[in-house]
């Protein structure tokens, strides 16, 4: 009888541990939450958000909500993404604009990262009345990706500079440059939906955003000068990121937008 109970209680455990698991991401709905809402805090960033950075600089509402979904997954702040995720598609922002974003992030924040913000988008996709699956968008396969991401990795950040750069990798690790220029950029930068200029813009989102990546956020900001995004579509793109990032983020990035374009 005891061995009874005791293997109920254990089965009751674990079954209370699966769904908590399926549902963890339910505690993230802060950001909707009228009690939350109501407290201090949120009203005294809600008031900076509206009043003093949202008006602020050029970015049209599409680029605005792709890279504040974008940075907000890479600083992985699930209720404010939702948030956000409502409002860009209340906004018009296309579901594979969006979806597409996400996939951007992936190479760089990483799919650890970024695996529950798919579940969450396509979540919320299905309870707008979106199709699902989307249309797919990739256009290499695998003789092409190497030589693709190659040719996108020379666009944005020279031949010369990448030619020397695989020519002075390591052999043990000659394999990192192959999977460089066939999975980050072959595999990602050529997708549709996105042009590079904007898939390079939210690279720099992202690395910005997660932090820890400032050597390879000065290089990105070097891209994005190489591809033609301006120095204010950077620093637009990082004010309107600055309540969710943060002040030491946020001017790490300007740091590295400086190191690209100049003080």
């Amino acid at each position: 009888m005891r061995k009874g109970v005791i293997l109920l209680l254990a089965l009751f455990l674990i079954a209370a541990a699966v769904f908590f698991a399926a549902h963890k991401r339910e505690e993230y709905s802060y950001m909707t939450n009228e009690e939350i809402k109501s407290d201090e805090i949120m009203q005294v960033w809600g008031n900076f958000v509206e009043r003093d950075v949202k008006p602020h600089g050029t970015l049209d509402k599409r680029t605005r909500y792709l890279v504040l979904l974008a940075g907000n997954a890479a600083a992985q702040g699930f209720g404010s993404y939702e948030t956000l995720l409502r409002e860009a598609l209340k906004a018009g922002v296309k579901p594979e604009e969006i979806k597409e974003s996400l996939y951007q992030a992936v190479p760089y924040a990483g799919m650890a990262k970024i695996y529950d913000f798919l579940i969450l988008t396509d979540k919320i996709f299905a309870q707008s009345g979106i199709k699902l699956p989307l249309a797919k968008a990739g256009v290499v396969n695998e003789d092409t990706r190497f030589e693709q991401g190659l040719k996108a990795q020379k666009d944005i950040f020279g031949s010369e500079h990448i030619d020397v750069m695989r020519q002075n990798a390591p052999a043990d690790l000659k394999h990192i440059q192959d999977y460089l220029s066939a999975n980050c950029f072959g595999d990602y930068y050529s997708r549709g939906i996105l042009d590079i200029k904007t898939r390079e813009l939210l690279t720099f989102v992202v690395l910005v955003s997660m932090g820890g990546a400032d050597p390879q956020a000065k290089a990105h900001a070097g891209g994005n000068k190489n591809i033609g995004n301006s120095r204010a579509l950077l620093i637009d793109s990082v004010t309107q990121l600055l309540p969710y990032i943060g002040y030491p983020r946020a001017l790490n990035a300007i740091s590295a937008i400086q190191s690209a374009y100049g003080a």
